[in-house]
């Protein structure tokens, strides 16, 4: 059974999807074609060309489409157009090293750190991302400063990811990535030298990327975002855009319940507002229902995926205690704080040394003293606020529009020091 599985998983698939696919808007068309690639056998050398490795597991046929031709206008709403392809356009010549022939999940990793770094132009940033959800997102005063604060702020679930760069790759941030092990690193442009650090790995999947100089131009077009049901329907719906580009467009919070006007104390400073700017950027990359903690422009615990508000923002604190604590046990002992507790149960590490990263990692709340709480829907109730501001947040960020909506801003006015907070009149939630 093993030996089948592991087959399985170095199968490059037969696809039987046709070079060409047409859809049909009433009389507009889009017509997209099917990206391949001549990629050596991992077994043979030999050539082969093929376009996906295969789907989200072994067994399921897949293949990624380009969008070569159309003008699709619906309404008001002109959607992208061709000729803006990332990571459907990726060519031969971006493909550096092939690694482990691509597969879907490969691609769509990337395609959402992208969606991600869209917002973050201005400064060195990182994305890594593991199962199309954000792991490290972090602005650095330098690449190599970025990816090592990004990796740093979920070192486990970074093993394995997928990093994707804003900016070309240096010597510094190329010894870096060596030192890991990661499935795909994309980036820009790769300096001189840089290649031959990086690709000691033979199984990487190492992409030069076009286009990311214009990145922030796609956070202004939409595309058709297809859903397809199991009775082989589909539902088809405008990709959302993100109206928040700067401090300006947030609302400072201030709502009237029953004749009483409620009103946010305190008002953000400048790098609060910066935070709360960052963090909002990164919740359009998250699958919801999410709430995530950021701190001086790197993700500190990320919760995604959950049912409700209260439990996933006592998951993003829980993850930012395990985070933060086996990045002080890997820091200070060079190893991973579950390899410590498992030598510490086999007598073979002294117990005092998990004693002093707990009562480090509870001091420090889990990093999450000053960090900014952001949520991509608003609070039903105040007590996914209370749980935050127990931890020491110091902003929260949602959108605003829930009835009880006051008795967050009482919760943000009675915490001592006082909590801030602003509205961004939009939900982001992504399925």
């Amino acid at each position: 059974m093993s030996d089948d599985l592991k087959k399985m998983y170095r199968t490059v698939m037969d696809d039987h999807f046709p070079p060409q696919i047409t859809i049909s808007f009433g009389d507009q068309k889009l017509i997209y074609r099917k990206r391949v690639w001549k990629i050596a056998d991992e077994s043979s050398g030999e050539l082969i060309e093929k376009g996906l490795r295969y789907g989200e597991n072994p067994g399921q046929e897949a293949a990624i489409y380009e969008l070569i031709n159309g003008n699709l206008i619906l309404g008001e709403c002109q959607f992208i157009e061709p000729g803006k392809g990332l990571v459907s356009a990726i060519a031969e010549e971006q493909l550096i090293q092939s690694g482990k022939h691509p597969g879907k999940i490969n691609l769509t990793d990337i395609d959402n750190a992208l969606n991600i770094l869209k917002y973050l132009s201005l400064r060195p940033a990182v994305v890594i991302v593991k199962h199309n959800n954000p792991c490290g997102v972090a602005y650095g005063s330098s690449l190599a400063d970025a990816y090592q604060k990004a990796n740093m702020a979920d070192r486990i679930a970074a093993f394995g990811g997928c990093a994707v760069f804003n900016r070309p790759i240096d010597k510094e941030t190329a010894q870096l990535i060596s030192d890991n092990y990661l499935e795909v690193v994309v980036a820009p442009e790769f300096e001189d030298k840089t290649i031959s650090i990086i690709k000691k790995n033979p199984n990487l999947r190492i992409i030069k990327m076009s286009r990311t100089d214009r990145l922030a131009e796609y956070s202004e077009k939409r595309f058709v975002d297809f859903k397809s049901l199991i009775d082989g329907g589909i539902i088809l719906q405008q990709s959302p855009i993100n109206k928040i580009k700067s401090p300006d467009d947030f609302e400072l919070t201030s709502i009237e319940y029953k004749g009483k006007l409620y009103k946010i104390a305190r008002k953000p400073t400048k790098e609060e507002y910066a935070d709360m700017l960052f963090g909002w950027q990164v919740e359009q990359g998250i699958t919801s229902n999410s709430v995530i903690y950021v701190k001086e422009g790197v993700t500190v615990g990320i919760g995604t995926g959950e049912q409700d508000r209260v439990g996933v923002a006592e998951i993003a604190i829980y993850k930012a205690y395990t985070k933060h604590a086996d990045s002080l046990c890997f820091t200070k002992f060079g190893i991973p704080y579950k390899e410590l507790e498992a030598e510490i149960n086999k007598g073979k590490k002294d117990a005092a040394l998990k004693e002093e990263i707990d009562k480090a990692t509870t001091l420090e709340h889990g990093g999450l003293i000053g960090s900014t709480m952001v949520s991509d829907a608003f609070f039903p109730f105040r007590d996914g606020v209370d749980v935050a501001i127990k931890e020491g947040i110091r902003a929260i960020v949602h959108p605003g529009g829930s009835l009880r909506d006051f008795e967050s801003i009482e919760a943000c006015n009675e915490a001592n020091p006082q909590v801030t907070m602003v509205f961004t009149g939009q939900r982001a939630f992504k399925h």
